[in-house]
């Protein structure tokens, strides 16, 4: 018998499908991934004011905050992300995020907000917080707030299919936005068929079509939530290192990983990093990840690993 569970979350929604006896009650399991997918939500929120996460943010430099296990899970795998990438992840934008109006705070630029954002004496997060993960607290070293939205979603991905593993299951695909992870196949064996979306703004459509079995994949990119501002489209992906939006020729890029959290952080990644930084740098560390390229009027296909090598920026 095949389910289809789902549910609200994070602004958006989780959904579940899954190959299971007949006999199976969905209620409990249902129950169990709402759960699951609230408690990230929780802790990691950067749109709730008592969220952990913002009392981190709200914390004053040089204090030790206390922090729930998850979410220090989350931040020690984020700034080694933001490392490994040379800031190009960077969980540190948020005080950006809000000030070009893609947060909580407005819904629109602010140019003061984004002159004080845009501080020259800005670090990316791995230099300026802290974890002690034996206390379970963080610190930060520098002003700065935390945005997770860039690996939080594919976190609790996770946290769904730790769900399904704990119910018995063996055979199902979870879930959120651009985010997906399968738990082996179908029932007949079959990978779950996970659509690439085409990136044209106002506009559903397929690109292709991605076979996932035991694996996870994130898409990022720039055309489906963005502001017009005068004659320009501002994406709402931030860029620390430039302390701006993200702007070059990527219209998506998406990565297959064992995890939906490396995959949902490494697209963000590779998205900000644009078509050459991006290209050596999942060349130099083995990430297998597709771009769509905008070459005048046409979209280019770039492919490393499962993706194959398709074409050159």
């Amino acid at each position: 018998m095949r389910l289809n569970l789902n549910g609200p979350t994070m602004g958006t929604r989780w959904s579940v499908i899954c190959d299971v006896a007949p006999d199976r009650d969905p209620k409990p399991l249902h129950a169990a991934l709402q759960a699951a997918v609230d408690l990230v939500d929780a802790q990691m929120s950067p749109w709730k004011s008592g969220s952990d996460v913002m009392r981190l943010n709200l914390a004053p430099v040089g204090d030790w905050v206390d922090l729930p296990a998850e979410l220090l899970y989350v931040l020690d795998r984020a700034l080694e992300i933001s490392r490994l990438s040379a800031g190009a992840f960077d969980p540190a934008v948020g005080a950006l995020v809000d000030a070009w109006g893609f947060g909580a705070v407005r819904d629109e630029p602010d140019a003061q907000a984004i002159r004080g954002a845009s501080d020259n004496s800005r670090c990316p997060a791995h230099q300026s917080l802290e974890l002690d993960q034996g206390a379970g607290r963080a610190r930060k070293r520098a002003r700065l707030q935390i945005d997770l939205c860039g690996i939080a979603k594919g976190y609790a991905v996770d946290c769904m299919v730790d769900v399904l593993r704990y119910y018995g299951l063996h055979h199902a695909l979870a879930a959120l936005d651009g985010e997906l992870r399968a738990l082996g196949s179908q029932a007949d064996g079959q990978p779950w068929a996970v659509a690439l979306e085409s990136p044209e703004p106002g506009r559903r459509a397929t690109h292709g079509v991605i076979e996932l079995q035991d694996l996870a994949v994130a898409t990022s990119g720039d055309y489906r939530r963005f502001m017009e501002v005068g004659a320009a489209r501002v994406a709402h992906t931030m860029d620390g290192r430039r302390a701006a939006p993200v702007h070059n020729d990527v219209a998506s890029v998406t990565v297959l990983a064992r995890t939906c959290m490396d995959a949902d952080a490494w697209a963000t990644a590779l998205l900000v990093a644009g078509p050459n930084d991006g290209l050596a740098m999942a060349h130099r560390l083995g990430l297998e990840a597709l771009w769509l390229l905008r070459r005048e009027d046409t979209v280019v296909e770039v492919g490393l690993g499962r993706f194959g090598s398709v074409a050159a920026p």
